[in-house]
């Protein structure tokens, strides 16, 4: 039974997945032996699981379902996936908010979306909800904070991670003024993670946090927390794509294998000219080699 490091699945049908992946292939030179390609033929020298539909959801979700398979056969050490378009997904009859809760359904766990670039480093702890839908409880924040501590252990070699928490209200809530999460939510929760022995602050004004993080970054200096939480989507990738579009990396952990992908979307507006940047996709490639333990 061969095995691959990384499977790298081509994206939507309709977007510059296709390029971008062949871009960064030809950039990377990577070992054939190493490299499957799910979706599209790029190349004739990878081995490649041809996705037979011309339905772009059906094949985006068909491409997934093929790479987690492979992934849980112990054939694949890392998944690699170009965007995919959410609503192509729901047109074909798949009600998913995107590819991280696709493939928790596939290997039904539960997975957190880190966003990296070098030695930023922001999670996520609510994705593609509605503001107006988030509700933070203590068994939400403990599960997902000690999910991201074990990765900064597991992966990244980290013995003692130092993680910093967005609080979710301006001003971190003022003392109760301008909302009361931070004061009866947030800091409990990270009081108990504290006494198991987790470095994770408590709430501090996202503004005044990710200004001090962005000054580091673009000097090129070491940041001050091994990683972020963000309390919701935008509070997260505000500042990870206006400081590291190109660079981010969207990784799925807690999963049963590492899943990598561009930060960039499906860019219909310029698929099929030739012009898409494949940084995003070379960077996506290299960490999902560097995080492979196979």
């Amino acid at each position: 039974m061969k095995t691959y490091k990384i499977a790298i699945t081509t994206g939507d049908l309709c977007g510059i997945g296709f390029e971008i992946t062949k871009k960064a292939l030809d950039f990377l030179s990577l070992n054939k032996s190493e490299v499957l390609v799910i979706g599209q033929k790029i190349d004739e020298k990878y081995d490649t699981i041809e996705v037979d539909t011309t339905v772009n959801g059906r094949f985006c979700y068909r491409s997934l379902e093929i790479a987690a398979n492979l992934a849980k056969q112990g054939r694949i050490g890392a998944i690699v996936t170009a965007p995919v378009s959410k609503f192509a997904l729901l047109q074909a009859g798949y009600n998913f908010s995107g590819q991280t809760e696709v493939l928790e359904n596939f290997f039904n766990k539960k997975a957190e979306m880190l966003f990296i670039a070098d030695d930023f480093r922001v999670v996520l702890l609510t994705r593609h909800l509605a503001l107006k839908d988030i509700r933070l409880t203590s068994e939400l924040i403990c599960e997902k904070v000690k999910r991201v501590n074990s990765f900064l252990i597991n992966y990244c070699k980290i013995a003692k991670p130092k993680i910093a928490f967005c609080a979710l209200n301006p001003h971190a809530g003022e003392n109760g003024m301008l909302g009361s999460e931070e004061k009866e939510i947030i800091i409990p929760a990270v009081k108990k993670l504290q006494h198991t022995g987790i470095n994770v602050g408590e709430p501090k004004s996202a503004d005044a946090l990710f200004a001090g993080v962005g000054k580091r970054y673009l000097k090129g200096e070491k940041q001050d927390y091994d990683a972020i939480i963000a309390c919701y989507h935008d509070q997260g990738l505000c500042p990870v794509k206006a400081l590291a579009f190109d660079k981010a990396v969207n990784t799925s952990i807690g999963l049963d294998v590492i899943r990598t992908s561009p930060s960039c979307g499906t860019a219909y507006d310029i698929a099929g000219k030739g012009v898409a940047d494949a940084t995003g996709m070379v960077e996506a490639i290299k960490l999902a080699y560097k995080l492979n333990k196979t």
